[in-house]
């Protein structure tokens, strides 16, 4: 195991930089995005009381009675929204790992309203179908909400470091990004009375589907480990008043790999490091809207290279990744 020696960008120095210096920063982004592709973001406008809130109704939500948890569960299998039991998902299965199921429960939330014009009938189902909400704990659903608008927003503004960490306009993502699919998971690992099945962790090895993902660990939490670009698996710790960023499959395949989107898991740490207690953390998972194209940029091709990836439409990759890790 590695000691991982962590990125922290500052994303509130980067959009009051003048334009020279916002180059010398994307540059640095880009050596980050090409090594491991994982980073932390501070200085971020995220208002505390917004994510306290969320992570406080996510815990509340969590210590109900498992009969209760079960009223707002997603209706069928692949159903993307409402609580998702513990067991039900196993994410290596998207990278063709056949593994048991994950040690942990969830509760996922899409966007929270249908943009004019959407009328493909698998978008509706899909990513724009109704989050089944608790009817407790109070105030839930409303700091969810917030939570979520809060981080569509750093979603956006981080899309722009990355744009001119690329050498592109700062805001040509936004075109991408107007009717985003994003979706909210609120994750609970619970405390462990049991040991594990053989080979059985906490969340199976995986990359993520998007163009990045905006993750909210537990402070003083352990099990979080990538890939490192030697092979090893390294720990990935939680960083005081930042979010964890790490890029996503759409991500990679608009740089033709140029950027990593890196294998990561969550493991069981030893039990006098925690490894049996209960964990939390909250994922946002950006998405590009449901349409969207996603074609290597030339930015990242050289004269005469061919890019390794066809387009794809951001909404149907995400929903055949998806399907295939619900048990």
């Amino acid at each position: 195991m590695q000691n991982l020696s962590f990125p922290v960008f500052d994303l509130g120095q980067f959009e009051t930089a003048s334009a020279a210096r916002k180059k010398a920063l994307g540059r640095e982004v880009d050596h980050i995005c090409r090594s491991t592709g994982f980073l932390a973001v501070k200085n971020h406008g995220v208002p505390q009381a917004v994510i306290d809130a969320a992570w406080s109704k996510a815990k509340a939500f969590f210590d109900l009675p498992p009969e209760e948890k079960q009223r707002s569960k997603a209706t069928y299998k692949g159903y993307p929204y409402g609580y998702l039991g513990p067991e039900l998902e196993a994410l290596a299965k998207s990278r063709n790992v056949d593994t048991p199921p994950d040690l942990k429960e969830s509760f996922n939330g899409g966007p929270p309203r249908v943009p004019p014009g959407i009328k493909d009938p698998e978008a509706l189902a899909f990513c724009y179908a109704e989050t089944i909400w608790p009817a407790e704990p109070k105030g839930f659903v409303e700091a969810w909400k917030a939570y979520y608008a809060a981080l569509e927003d750093l979603a956006l503004r981080i899309m722009r470091v990355f744009a001119t960490a690329l050498d592109l306009p700062e805001t040509y993502f936004d075109a991408f990004l107007d009717a985003p699919i994003s979706a909210l998971r609120a994750l609970n690992y619970p405390e462990q009375h049991v040991a594990p099945k053989p080979g059985q962790i906490r969340a199976g090895a995986h990359t993520d589907y998007g163009s990045l993902t905006i993750l909210l660990p537990q402070p003083g939490s352990r099990g979080l480990q990538i890939v490192t670009p030697g092979g090893e698996w390294a720990e990935v710790p939680p960083v005081h008043g930042a979010f964890v960023i790490n890029i996503g499959d759409l991500m990679a395949r608009w740089t033709n790999d140029r950027w990593v989107s890196t294998v990561h898991r969550v493991v069981n740490p030893p039990a006098q490091q925690g490894g049996k207690e209960r964990r939390q953390s909250m994922a946002f998972f950006h998405q590009p809207n449901w349409d969207a194209e996603i074609a290597v940029l030339d930015a990242c091709l050289a004269e005469g290279e061919a890019p390794k990836y066809e387009p794809v439409r951001s909404g149907p990759y995400l929903m055949g990744k998806f399907k295939a890790t619900t048990k």
